[in-house]
């Protein structure tokens, strides 16, 4: 991490603390955790894009869908200053909040509207998010609009959601990829977590280092 993420992240922390003050977009009792349950847990996404996507985010047009209070995208936009990220949330004071700790951060890449998933023109190349709902769920509201794929922060039994999904979806099994969180980041609180992958076709692995 550059010394102007360090910045940006405390800077983030604070801004986070404050609005939540007023309007609650982290829980109370997780406050204290925001760093690593909240923020961290949204760069996962830059850390599989690191070993799976080598090019990451830089240049593209990202779509924030759920964002809440802006996780995971304001921790990504902060990583990807290349990238635009679209951060949308139906409910209007979560994405006030999101936009005031954007603005307040100086992040120019950081557009976020009050919308639901259907008003969205799109195309983007990604979508990204963070527990929104089932996948089965999600994935109708976004197909069609992205060039790439989706990456989506999940835990719980994200096995029958990928069996839901291919099954009601009509998603091809192989454009699939699981990640486990915990193989980076070593911590009981992301035992269960993963980054999954929805691609537009079959995911291939990663190059050998070899």
């Amino acid at each position: 991490m550059t010394p102007r993420g360090e910045e940006q992240y405390a800077g983030m922390i604070a801004l986070y603390r404050e609005w939540n003050e007023r309007i609650n977009v982290v829980s109370r009792k997780d406050i204290d955790n925001i760093y690593a349950h909240h923020i961290l847990h949204s760069l996962a996404i830059a850390e599989y894009l690191d070993r799976f996507h080598p090019e990451g985010f830089q240049g593209a047009e990202i779509l924030d869908l759920g964002t809440g209070g802006g996780f995971p995208g304001i921790p990504l936009a902060v990583e990807f200053p290349r990238a635009h990220f679209t951060l949308c949330d139906s409910i209007a004071k979560k994405v006030r909040v999101a936009q005031a700790v954007a603005d307040g951060l100086g992040l120019q890449n950081v557009q976020c509207v009050a919308a639901r998933a259907e008003s969205l023109p799109g195309p983007f190349d990604w979508v990204v998010s963070r527990a929104v709902t089932s996948l089965d769920k999600f994935y109708p509201w976004v197909k069609g609009k992205f060039r790439r794929g989706i990456l989506c922060l999940k835990g719980g039994d994200v096995l029958e959601e990928v069996s839901q999904l291919v099954r009601r979806c009509q998603v091809k099994p192989g454009a699939v990829r699981l990640w486990r969180i915990d193989e980076w980041l070593k911590d009981e609180y992301f035992a269960e977590k993963f980054v999954i992958e929805i691609g537009k076709d079959y995911l291939c692995p990663p190059k050998s280092e070899n």
